[in-house]
């Protein structure tokens, strides 16, 4: 045990990793050994796998390593599991294709899952219970908008058997803060209790990074890159010429909202209201105005675009009614008196903050962030309860209320971030531009249409979005364009080094670019359904991850294996 390296490491290693090329090699410091402060007077757990990390990546590489066999100990530093579709309140971001293919067969059953549970749990009419595509919300985004919690109680559902049986621990409201690490495979984790402060050291042959920031990177001396890579790097078009490990995109502090008419429940002025009802984003090219407003840059044009807004879900013209474009309850699908009006869900441009980086942040820093985003989406809530135009001529709506028995919190703000960006692995593969944008493949081919996304030999999953950029912190606008549908290479989940350690969430070997394609709803459980799987293959054969990769026979047994148990691992010819 060297305890002076290890704190070294502790407060040193991410930014040591901000600054290095995105294809170097590690230095000589990455591999030298760890020791966690005081192990041998804690209290300690194994498993056959250990995942950081209770989110839609970590949830899938636990069920997926749970129903072959494995014991499973997963940690959450929040009290709900699901990650961006519970505790950060964003329903799934999914694709035209998502109802029949396009994603892991678990996938589908979740989804199917959350749909009879208000089938069983709530009044609907009779049309929306028979629906085979009941969306609760109707709302723009998704075919399938829905409560953070029915999401939750559908993952407690699906888990409860192995909790009931002992094979999978759950500790929830736990931060992972330490590392053992030895070489090139990492032996321990602490973590350690938000509540009590207690420590509780985890053991496994293999560990998962599902967190939402990849935090086990730098405790485990992982290569890994932040922010934006340059051109001359990845040859990406539209990539920038210089790089900036500091520029990430916007995070959010999403929440939940009703209208009852009639009614006053304008909440107290915000601190800091008056500063972000007059901020204009410092971004280029130029924002179209004020943040909060019924205007913003058009993503794929950056031209200013206007937006509509009337809380009973009225159609604005031939403007979205942003009141419709997250709505997670819609009224119209309950029987009558249910509820009083619909509850939408707020993840808008006009909450987005840009001026900070959670990414190796402080805990003092990260704080400050959070509560300042919270100030945003508090101010937003304010201005439209007060200022937002009405189509009668007048300004604000009352009647607008917090709801936050939705996002289980207090404050009614979600219980964590909405994060778009995490640190990413240095992978023996990085899936760059070229292989999924669909401008860049035109390029390539020298075709105008008919394109498909690049062919991966060791695929291991599928999924599509379009390249999707939120302003960053950098002073980037909307990068915003087309991309094709794609594959989960393999070689993105494998550290060029760590032997033993996966990752299961936006940290995989993607760019700043195309991470904006791989970070969604079904994309991320599909890359912790494959996480999940690898490790169990890996268990079951006794090879590291990365010679399952390299071994002919092994790449076809595991791929063999995977879509036995209902993963893709290739989109249909058309």
């Amino acid at each position: 045990m060297n305890r002076r390296h290890f704190i070294e490491r502790l407060s040193l290693s991410s930014g040591a990793a901000l600054t290095v090329p995105l294809f170097s090699f590690p230095d000589t410091a990455t591999a030298q050994t760890h020791g966690l402060l005081n192990r041998s007077s804690q209290a300690e757990r194994a498993a056959d796998v250990v995942i950081a990390g209770g989110g839609l990546g970590g949830c899938a590489a636990a069920l997926a390593a749970l129903r072959n066999k494995l014991t499973v100990i997963l940690t959450e530093e929040t009290d709900w599991i699901g990650g961006q579709m519970t505790q950060q309140g964003v329903p799934p971001d999914e694709h035209q294709w998502i109802e029949t293919h396009g994603a892991t067969q678990l996938y589908r059953d979740f989804r199917t899952a959350i749909r009879d549970y208000y089938k069983q749990h709530y009044p609907l009419t009779d049309a929306a219970k028979v629906s085979k595509f009941l969306n609760p919300g109707d709302g723009a985004v998704s075919r399938l908008c829905h409560e953070p919690k029915v999401a939750l109680a559908v993952l407690e559902q699906m888990m409860a058997p192995y909790l009931s049986s002992g094979q999978l621990t759950l500790f929830l409201e736990h931060k992972i803060t330490g590392a053992d690490v030895q070489g090139d495979r990492v032996r321990a984790l602490k973590t350690v209790s938000q509540r009590t402060g207690k420590e509780i050291i985890l053991t496994a042959p293999y560990f998962v990074d599902a967190t939402e920031l990849g935090d086990l990177l730098p405790l485990t001396g992982t290569e890994f890159v932040t922010g934006t890579e340059s051109q001359r790097e990845t040859r990406e078009l539209h990539a920038p010429e210089k790089a900036d490990p500091n520029n990430c995109q916007a995070f959010t502090m999403c929440f939940a909202m009703d209208y009852v008419a009639g009614e006053n429940h304008v909440i107290d002025k915000p601190k800091e209201c008056d500063f972000w009802r007059n901020y204009v984003p410092r971004v280029t090219p130029v924002w179209s105005g004020k943040l909060l407003d019924l205007s913003y840059s058009n993503p794929k044009t950056l031209e200013p675009k206007q937006l509509g807004f009337h809380p009973e879900g009225i159609a604005t013209g031939d403007k979205l009614n942003l009141w419709n474009y997250r709505r997670m309850i819609s009224k119209a699908n309950f029987r009558p008196g249910a509820y009083i009006g619909d509850i939408s869900g707020v993840n808008w441009p006009q909450n987005d903050y840009t001026m900070g980086n959670l990414i190796g942040a402080t805990d003092r820093e990260f704080k400050k962030h959070v509560e300042r985003a919270k100030q945003v989406s508090l101010s937003l809530l304010y201005w439209l309860q007060t200022e937002v135009p009405r189509p009668d001529g007048g300004q604000g709506w009352p009647g607008i209320r917090f709801r936050p028995d939705i996002m289980g919190t207090e404050d009614g703000l979600a219980k964590y971030p909405y994060v778009r960006e995490s640190r990413r692995i240095k992978a023996v593969f990085t899936v760059l531009e070229e292989h999924v944008g669909a401008e860049n493949r035109a390029l390539m081919t020298g075709k105008k249409e008919g394109n498909t996304s690049a062919e991966f030999y060791d695929s291991v999953g599928v999924g599509y979005y379009h390249i999707d950029l939120h302003p960053s912190t950098g002073g980037n606008n909307y990068i915003d364009f087309g991309s094709l549908p794609f594959q989960i290479p393999l070689g993105a989940l494998l550290p060029k080094r760590m032997e033993n350690l996966l990752p299961a969430n936006k940290n995989i070997g993607t760019t700043h670019i195309t991470n904006g394609c791989y970070r969604l709803h079904p994309v991320e459980w599909s890359i912790g359904e494959a996480a999940g799987m690898l490790v169990a293959y890996s268990l079951n054969k006794k090879v590291i991850p990365r010679a399952v990769r390299e071994k002919e026979q092994h790449l076809a047994d595991f791929q063999k294996m995977i879509r036995s148990q209902g993963i893709e691992t290739h989109w249909p010819k058309v």
